[in-house]
């Protein structure tokens, strides 16, 4: 096939169709290994967003994380994240259809003035404003190990009982180590072990959520 034929071929591909495919492609390559029928939606959807089979092995869920957190949402519980993009990712539609939103505190300005007067990270100060608010809440963090701390911190201190966490931060320094607190907690949560994950993969995991409620 010609390449600008291929291009054309391409350019056809409704998203829907190209999802379609893509899911029955990584379905395929599994190669016969059976998953738990409650968490092989996320772990599918992560691995459609990242093209990464890792989370097959990675992908930490504590008991009856998946309903657990579901439930939550639709009583209407809202999601933090520790970035805009994972804000940005997540369907805020399907969210608002139980009266849930999504916060992100990175950007504002008394995070920020928090953050230099205590000597600290916007991503931890953004976990103290979140804990602050006294409501329940998710939390979907995918960049920041030090939110992942902190709010394990607040947790300890009895300042914070999420309603679940999505912990996937991604990098080399500190990330695996803040993952390995949350395990350590009563959930719900959905960890990623090790180096990766990413504000696509926490955005990735929520829209799982709320699909499957559907």
């Amino acid at each position: 096939m010609e390449d600008k034929e291929k291009a054309a071929r391409i350019q056809r591909m409704l998203p829907e169709e190209i999802e379609k495919r893509s899911f029955e492609i990584l379905t395929g390559e599994l190669g016969g290994r059976e998953l738990d029928p409650v968490q092989a939606p996320v772990i599918k959807r992560v691995i459609h967003t990242t093209a990464d089979f890792e989370y097959l092995d990675t992908l930490c869920f504590s008991e009856d994380a998946v309903p657990k957190l579901q439930q939550a949402l639709r009583e209407g519980v809202c999601i933090v994240t520790d970035t805009q993009m994972a804000c940005a990712g997540i369907n805020k539609k399907e969210l608002a259809r139980y009266g849930g939103e999504v916060f992100c505190f990175m950007s504002d300005a008394d995070v920020a003035l928090a953050a230099r007067e205590k000597g600290t990270t916007r991503a931890a100060a953004s976990m103290d404003k979140a804990a602050a608010l006294g409501r329940e809440l998710i939390f979907a963090v995918g960049n920041a190990p030090t939110a992942l701390a902190r709010l394990y911190e607040l947790m300890q201190e009895g300042r914070c009982i999420p309603r679940g966490i999505i912990g996937v931060p991604v990098g080399f320094v500190n990330v695996a180590e803040a993952k390995e607190l949350i395990l350590k907690t009563d959930g719900p949560y959905i960890v990623a072990r090790g180096r990766k994950g990413g504000s696509n993969v926490a955005a990735a995991i929520c829209n799982a959520l709320l699909y499957g409620m559907r």
